[in-house]
Order: structure tokens, then sequence, then C-alpha cells
């Protein structure tokens, strides 16, 4: 019997290379994950109303990591899988009805962009528990959120056993201060950027070390950047990735330095 799909119907909105970041953020941090895996399994999950945000996660990671990966676009609402039919490519492409339950698939990585979002703040440790428990064993689950063109976006890394890392990623040349990216956190976050929170003390810190970077920026947003968050880890933040990273205009924390009080997972 066919699982009934978990969740509701969301807005749906999309844009072509919406989620370029995050896509090449999975590609060259969780690749790994892909290469390693008996079935290169990938789920997009809400995709929406266009398919164009599946088809070009199937392009990354078949290009990136490795050419035989399968991703299978996940949505509720019947009619939008009806939609993407015409772009499918099996075994490579499909569509198919689904939730948080996955559509009882076991996939290495998940994708799940600017759905929680449109959820009420309660909702979420719930779904992160159910897509997290579908996983294949070892496999992934990154979520997050995005503006409508990509130029500002933040997402969580899971795995079985919970949240692990946050990571904030910015277009820098249209970044005009940290603290706008407050404005994308993921749902489990974005309330409460607060103070008291500790989610807000990293924002903050970001946002004081790039005011004192301002001499930097003669020398480009990316060089600023750069001081920015090499500032922020020699103050004690557990940063975990590197300038490589930093460069492009992402910074990645322990999940366990911006938690809010209600998410104690991992």
């Amino acid at each position: 019997m066919a699982t009934r799909p978990q969740g509701e119907i969301t807005r749906g909105t999309t844009n072509p290379n919406r989620l370029r970041r995050v896509d090449n953020w999975i590609a060259a941090t969780q690749g790994h994950v892909l290469r390693d895996a008996a079935d290169p399994l990938v789920i997009d999950l809400g995709y929406g109303e266009s398919p164009v945000t599946a088809v070009e996660l199937r392009e990354r990671l078949a290009g990136a990591v490795r050419p035989d990966v399968r991703v299978v676009g996940l949505e509720i609402d019947p009619a939008r899988v009806a939609a993407a039919a015409p772009v499918a490519d099996p075994p490579r492409l499909t569509f198919a009805r689904g939730g948080f339950e996955l559509a009882g698939l076991r996939p290495a990585v998940v994708r799940a962009f600017n759905v929680l979002r449109q959820y009420d703040e309660p909702a979420v440790e719930g779904a992160w528990r159910t897509m997290s428990s579908a996983l294949a064993p070892g496999g992934v689950l990154v979520e997050g959120t995005c503006d409508e063109v990509g130029r500002l976006a933040s997402w969580v890394l899971l795995d079985a056993g919970g949240p692990r890392t946050l990571t904030l990623a910015a277009k820098l040349s249209a970044l005009d201060t940290p603290a706008t990216l407050a404005e994308r956190l993921p749902k489990a976050l974005i309330h409460r950027n607060v103070p008291g929170e500790p989610i807000h003390a990293f924002v903050s810190a970001l946002d004081d070390a790039w005011r004192d970077a301002a001499p930097y920026a003669t020398f480009g947003p990316r060089q600023r950047w750069l001081r920015t968050v090499s500032a922020v880890r020699a103050a004690g933040w557990s940063i975990l990735d590197g300038p490589a990273r930093w460069r492009l205009g992402e910074v990645t924390v322990r999940w366990q330095t911006v938690a809010p009080s209600y998410l104690t997972s991992g």
C-alpha cells in the first residue's frame, strides 16, 4: 500500500539557479556521501510549481560527483507531479508524490529547500526527525531557505543523529551587511534571532566583524568577507570550513553553538 504523503502543499514558487549555492555546496562537501553510496539516490523535496531545480540538481551532481546519480523530485500536489512529467528522464530524473516520509524511499541525500519556511516553528523538529529516519545508512539531509534569486541562503546539515552544522551563504557583491542573512535563516532559527539566543550572537559577531573589516572593502567584498570570518573564528566561534569556502561567500558553524533552546537534538 502506498505511503500517504506527510505535509502540506506549499506556495511552490521557484526560479532557475535559485538553489545553485546549496547545490554546489552539496557537491563539494557531501559528494563523498554519494560516491560511497550503493545507490546514489537524491531527493529534491518540494521542488514547487516548476521542476527546474530538480533538473539543475541532477545536472550539477552528475557533473561534479558521479554520472549515475538519480534524482527524484517529490511533491504533495499531484498536479505538480503531472506537470513535471515532460522533463523526466528515467531512471536519472523522475517525479513522484511524497512528503516528509520521502515516499518510502531510502535516499543518500535529501535537499529540502523553502519548504519548512512555510510551516509553523513547532513543526520543524518532527519534520527533521521523519526525513532523517528515512535516510539510507550514512545519508544526509540538507534543509534550508533562500531568497527568490538565490543571493542569500542558509541551510542545516542533518544526519540520522540530528542536526550537525549551519551554513550561511551570500553573493558577496550584493551583500550590504551579514545581518541581512538573518532574513533567510531556516525556520528553526529565524524566530530566534533575538538577544539572548545563540544565533543572534553569531549573526551579531559576523556583523561586528564585517564593520571592523570595512577598510578591506577597498580590495573588494571577498577580501572583506575573508577578514570577517577569520575574525569571528579567532573570537572563538566553531567555524568548520576554511578560506576556500569563505571565498564563495559561505561560512559553516557547528550546530550546537547556534541551536535554540527548544531544539536540543544532536
